[in-house]
Order: C-alpha cells, then sequence, then structure tokens
C-alpha cells in the first residue's frame, strides 16, 4: 500500500511510525509533515487545508489511502474532496467533523441519540451567558463552540473568570459558546473507529490537560497520556460502544451524513454513571501516542477498513500487554507565549534507549539543526511491562532532551501507577 498522511504533529509521527512498521507499506508520504516524520516518509509541501490540493497529491502519488490528521483539514472538508477523487480516505466529511467543529451541534447529536452528557446551554452574547452561569452554578465550565486546539474550554470557580473567557470567545467571528454542568469524576478517552455503519474501538487512554503537576495552570493540547487504565471499571468500552458510540453512528447515518472515520469519546465517569465531555473527529493527541505503541494489530489494514466500509468484517484487534506513557515536553512561555526556533539536543540519544521512541510535535530543521517550532515540541514515549516501568522510560527519554526553557509535567500516569 501506498499512503499519504496528511498533518504536521506528534499525532501523525505516531501515526506514520505505527504505518512505517507494517509490512503491508510500500511508500509513506506526509503533507507537510516535520522533521521527525521525514525519517519515515517522503515529504511533500502541500498546505493540510487545500482539499483540491491534497486530492491532486494523492492522485499523482497513487496513493491507496489518505489518512487525514487533524481536525482543521476535516472541519475544512479535506476528506471530502480525496473521496470526489476516487480514492479511499481515513477521516470524516466536513459534515460529520462537525462533531467536532461544533460542540453545540454535538450536544444536539447527542440529544437525538439519547447519549448522557453534560446538561448544555448556548449562548451568543453576554446576556446570555451570564444566566446559564447563574442557572448552572459553580464550577463553571465555559466552552468555545468552534475548534481551539483544546484550549477553548475553562473550568474554574469564578464567575468573573468564566465571564471574561466567554466574551473572548463571543468576540470571534460568528462567536457562539456552549455552557455546561459540570461533571466530577476521572476523565477518559476512547477512540472508537467507524465504517458508517460499524465501530471498533480501540484502547482507553487518559491525558493530562493541565499545563503543570496537580493539574494545575491553564488548559493545553495536552502535556501527556497513559495506557492502559487499571482503575477504570469492567465493562467499560462495552458500556461506551453500547450507550455513546453506536448511538451516535446511527444517528448521524440518520441524517444522511454518516460518520467513517475515529470517533474521538472524551467521558467523565461522574457519581451518577458515565456521561459525554466532547467528541472529537480524530485521533486524540497525545493519547495517540500511548495508543498506537500498545497496537499489536498491523495499523494500514485497520484504518483502510474504515474507510472502505470493511470494519464489520476486520478480525478483532490485537494488543500489546505493555503499558505505554508519553511526555510531552513543551516551548518556554506554553501554552501563553511560546517561544519557537530554540535547538533541541539529545533527540537521537533519547531514541535510542530502550523502550524509548520521540515523536515530533512542533520542530523544525535549519542547516542540520533541529529547532523548535511550536508550543508543544516532542513527545517522548515510553514502553514497558506495567506503568512505572514505562514512566521510568520515558522520563529517561525527556533527561536525554535539551531545549532552552523547556517544561513538562514530572506526573504522568503517576497516580495510576501507584494504585
Amino acid at each position: 500500500m501506498k499512503i499519504l498522511v496528511v498533518g504536521t504533529g506528534a499525532r501523525e509521527h505516531a501515526i506514520v511510525r505505527a504505518l512505517s512498521l507494517d509490512p503491508a507499506v510500500t511508500e509513506l508520504h506526509a503533507a507537510p509533515g516535520n522533521p521527525g516524520i521525514g525519517a519515515l516518509a517522503t515529504l511533500h509541501t502541500v498546505n493540510p487545508l487545500d482539499g483540491p490540493a491534497v486530492a491532486d497529491l494523492a492522485a499523482d502519488l497513487g496513493a491507496d489511502l489518505v489518512v487525514v490528521g487533524p481536525e482543521a483539514p476535516l472541519v475544512a472538508g479535506v476528506a471530502d474532496h480525496v473521496r470526489e477523487a476516487g480514492i479511499p480516505v481515513f477521516g470524516p466529511s466536513a459534515e460529520g467533523a462537525r462533531l467536532e467543529g461544533s460542540k453545540a451541534f454535538a450536544k444536539e447529536v447527542m440529544e437525538a441519540a439519547g447519549v448522557p452528557t453534560a446538561a448544555p446551554r448556548v449562548a451568543t452574547d453576554l446576556e446570555q451567558a451570564a444566566a446559564a452561569l447563574d442557572e448552572l452554578g459553580a464550577p463553571y465550565v465555559v466552552k468555545d463552540d468552534g475548534l481551539a486546539a483544546g484550549k477553548g474550554v475553562v473550568v474554574t470557580d469564578d464567575r468573573d473568570e468564566a465571564l471574561a473567557h466567554a466574551h473572548a470567545c463571543l468576540e470571534k467571528q460568528d462567536g457562539r459558546i456552549v455552557i455546561e454542568e459540570y461533571l466530577d469524576g476521572p476523565e477518559v478517552s476512547l477512540f472508537v473507529l467507524s465504517d458508517g455503519t460499524d465501530v471498533v474501538p480501540l484502547v482507553p487512554a487518559q491525558d493530562f490537560k493541565r499545563v503543570h503537576d496537580g493539574d494545575a495552570g491553564p488548559n493545553t493540547g495536552g502535556m501527556g497520556a497513559y495506557s492502559p487504565l487499571p482503575w477504570a471499571p469492567e465493562g467499560l468500552v462495552d458500556e461506551v460502544l453500547d450507550r455513546v458510540a453506536r448511538p451516535t453512528i446511527a444517528e448521524m447515518a440518520r441524517r444522511g451524513t454518516p460518520f467513517a472515520g475515529v470517533l474521538y469519546v472524551g467521558l467523565a465517569l461522574t457519581s451518577n454513571g458515565l456521561k459525554v465531555v466532547e467528541f472529537n473527529a480524530r485521533f486524540g493527541d497525545p493519547e495517540t501516542q500511548v495508543v498506537l505503541a500498545r497496537l499489536a494489530t498491523p495499523l494500514a489494514g485497520v484504518l483502510l477498513a474504515s474507510a472502505t466500509g470493511g470494519l464489520g468484517s476486520l478480525p478483532p484487534l490485537e494488543w500489546r500487554d505493555d503499558a505505554a506513557v508519553t511526555v510531552v515536553v513543551a516551548s518556554e512561555g506554553y501554552p501563553a507565549d511560546p517561544r519557537s526556533g530554540d535547538p533541541i539536543l539529545g533527540v537521537v540519544q533519547a531514541d535510542a534507549l530502550d523502550d524509548v521512541h520521540v515523536l515530533h510535535a512542533g520542530t523544525s530543521q535549519k542547516d542540520g539543526v533541529l529547532l523548535s517550532a511550536g508550543g508543544r515540541v516532542l513527545s517522548v514515549v515510553g514502553v514497558g511491562a506495567d506503568l512505572t516501568a514505562a514512566r521510568t522510560a520515558a522520563y529517561a527519554g525527556v533527561d536525554r532532551i535539551s531545549l532552552r526553557g523547556a517544561h513538562h509535567r514530572s506526573d504522568i500516569a503517576l497516580a495510576a501507577s501507584q494504585g
């Protein structure tokens, strides 16, 4: 198979790495990719938001499959252009991607499908926002309706802070927000593959959104993740399939907009049972880094089955018993004002460690020197017999890396590893 992966981050690097290990894959291409991806795939300078250009590239390459990684190209309809060119594509249509592109739309679909979720209020002006905050009470949960790279949510006991975030979101063109009741309990991420009819779950993971140890500081795109979840209740995956994934996929099909790709189900295990925090229309970052590190089934055939309606005949996925932990190395100033352009040292040394691999997120290369080029710079993945061993490996890798002003969380998977 010849495969083209669209995107630039650590999620796409994780996908490319998994595909590179699949004996069925004979050629790998990426648009535009990053220096880490470039070690495994041929890079192409194509705007990932330009659907016709991506489709033309895939046709020129004779690609057997296109994998669209990030949310922005999906919401922009890149997968639609590739499908119209007659090329199988892993990723939902623009209409399907509205499950992530509009939180209000996702809530509407959840309500129609009977999916358990937090009670929402949609606001388009500050007066409505203030009324919703007072109605639902603290802790206040305020979400930008549109795409915000994982940073559009504020959870706070401070009404003024909640209202300020609402104001900032509403000032955008066509600004709209969703205010929700607060969901207590731990959060879980579960990726569910769909071909528009059938669904296949991957394994659960947990990510860490706050920038500092102890879940302190502002939300980020994600500072680390781990899998498996030894504390997760037995039967969790089956419950998510029955109460969330299958009803949602059926509702999208009923509307005439079947969802084919990966439905990212963000869950809270509350005192009142399982509830959906959010949907995404693509693999989560950094959860993908640990989930794919544990997948034993070759990835290409799984993604192709999703793209071509073949999930129903796919054999059960096989998983390694090993645990995986990923730690994000972020640049100075992230998430508010990240620095770029600083040299990164030690990646080769970290990659050379047993049970460690380094995935590039925000990097560039100039005159052979690896440079930071974004807020989240690297994802360092450790694999081990259990979470303690995986943590040890991941942090050994982090310790080899040098980047001016860089920071990372030191408590990824710590509580879970301690039982």
